[in-house]
């Protein structure tokens, strides 16, 4: 019997650990999402990050990709709007949720303000490390909208993550999106 079992979880075992080991070594072919070139009706900035997300959304308007941004997550909001005008953002195409203090939050608030405003697309704008959870959280609580995923690169090279903390964060993302799955039913994949 133990061998018979041995037999058949030799393979799932095996495979699951080649796929952890390639996470950790590869970690950005796991947690990025990027959708390319793309246009919406607006910009999602999710708070938190080195405030290269603000950067990078403001860049992203410039482009064209939507012609105006919410700002959402408490903490970092009236920090991006900041960062957002002072990269050429008008103020009168920012708007705030600052209340979110979490990404399903961010989701869960952002939603309600996207389906008063009617909203059909919307790109998020977080680091490359976030990416996979944020666009998959935003998916599951609001089907209704189409999300692209834009991602700040901050930090991208393997040479930065020690010395800017993000591969502390970056690992984290490994048990937060499992742990999204469990609690929140949010698909990873």
């Amino acid at each position: 019997m133990i061998k018979f079992c041995f037999k058949i979880l030799k393979w799932p075992v095996l495979s699951l650990i080649c796929l952890c080991l390639l996470a950790w070594f590869y970690p950005e072919k796991f947690l990025t999402e990027e959708s390319g070139p793309v246009n919406a009706d607006v910009l999602i900035v999710i708070g938190g990050g080195q405030h290269e997300r603000a950067a990078r959304a403001a860049q992203l308007y410039q482009l064209r990709a939507a012609p105006r941004i919410i700002v959402t997550g408490a903490g970092d909001d009236e920090i991006n709007r900041q960062l957002l005008m002072a990269n050429g953002v008008p103020s009168r195409a920012i708007e705030v949720e600052g209340k979110s203090t979490t990404t399903f939050e961010n989701a869960e608030f952002t939603g309600r303000l996207l389906r008063a405003e009617n909203v059909r697309s919307a790109i998020l704008v977080t680091s490359w490390y976030h990416a996979r959870r944020a666009e998959k959280t935003f998916e599951h609580l609001n089907p209704e909208t189409r999300f692209y995923s834009r991602p700040a690169y901050y930090g991208f090279d393997r040479a930065d993550w020690k010395n800017s903390g993000i591969n502390r964060r970056m690992r984290l993302e490994f048990l937060k999106l499992p742990g999204y799955w469990l609690r929140y039913g949010v698909n990873p994949f």
